[in-house]
């Protein structure tokens, strides 16, 4: 993996800051399963979700999490199509998904993140981050609208709740879908956003570097129990990374494992006996083990691609002016 580009997919081909190459990259993978599928539905939810994440939408500005962004949306979306890509060839036909459930599972991977967005009149909210505890039932919320839009209706709840997979608001068994091969979509949903960022080329050091920020803007750095008593979860982006191998045990293996049903396993037909993203996902694991173990965090020393040309994290400086306590939480950058 160290000779890969920043802003490529795990297979170092794809360049998943760029919306046109990933939706080019998910036609040609469904293309080899399916003979027919509603491929203009599909490039119609690319061109409108790189413009709503560049903030030519009529009613959301342009994302501001520099971690939960563009790339890491068109990541994950292309990492679902080779999930499915792989089990549509490892199953007999009547247990394939088919094309209806296989598109409508990546419209749902293209917006998992959109309530992260902030519209245009939001003037409470400083940056998407402030989200983050909401941002999935707020996807649901819009892809309920969106699915309309685009003639597709019918699909809306059902995407609705699909989309729960990604987060924590929902436990996956209280996930509400027709059948088994819907919960199976939403299995292997749940899967690509996982291991794709985590098997992600910069992944430590997005987490360091922007991770942290949104969760001190989303108010889980720093949590208030019921006496007004404040907490310090993760008190420095050395803090979160040194408790990342435990969340990783304890939520990510698990929800991989069992609540997932280890779906990742078909990306090794995919790729042709090959666990690319679960073997990126470990690397990084591995390396981050080291670096708590020698207290070296020079190591992180791979570059993230820029957001949107700019490495500042917009709206931080005005949370943390009405938000003057936190301030503390970062000196030790």
């Amino acid at each position: 993996m160290k000779d890969r580009r920043p802003q490529y997919d795990i297979s170092n081909t794809i360049d998943v800051s760029d919306a046109h190459q990933a939706l080019h990259a998910v036609l040609d993978v469904f293309a080899d399963i399916y003979p027919k599928f509603n491929h203009l539905a599909v490039q119609k939810a690319f061109e409108d979700c790189n413009q709503l994440f560049e903030g030519e939408h009529p009613d959301y500005l342009p994302c501001d999490t520099l971690y939960h962004d563009k790339q890491h949306t068109m990541d994950m979306t292309l990492a679902l199509s080779r999930l499915i890509n792989g089990h549509e060839q490892s199953v007999s036909e009547d247990e394939r998904i088919g094309p209806d459930r296989a598109v409508l599972g990546i419209i749902t991977a293209l917006y998992h993140d959109s309530g992260y967005m902030r519209r245009k009149h939001d003037h409470k909210h400083h940056n998407g981050a402030e989200y983050t505890l909401i941002h999935v039932s707020r996807s649901a919320e819009f892809l309920k609208r969106y699915l309309h839009k685009i003639n597709l209706g019918e699909y809306s709840q059902i995407s609705a709740n699909m989309v729960h997979y990604t987060g924590l608001e929902v436990a996956p068994s209280q996930i509400r879908l027709p059948d088994q091969k819907t919960h199976l979509v939403g299995h292997m949903l749940g899967t690509a956003d996982l291991i794709a960022q985590m098997s992600d080329r910069c992944y430590l050091e997005k987490c360091y570097q922007r991770l942290y920020i949104e969760f001190v803007l989303a108010g889980i750095a720093v949590q208030v129990d019921a006496q007004g008593k404040e907490h310090i979860i993760y008190a420095s982006p050395e803090d979160l990374l040194r408790k990342t191998p435990n969340f990783f045990k304890r939520e990510v293996e698990i929800r991989l494992d069992k609540l997932f049903n280890k779906v990742y396993e078909y990306e090794n037909t995919y790729f042709k006996g090959k666990h690319s993203y679960i073997q990126g996902v470990y690397q990084n694991q591995e390396l981050l083990e080291k670096i708590i173990a020698t207290d070296d965090f020079s190591l992180l020393n791979r570059k993230p691609p820029e957001n949107y040309g700019t490495q500042t994290f917009p709206g931080l400086e005005e949370y943390l002016n009405q938000h003057p306590q936190q301030k503390g939480l970062f000196k030790a950058r």
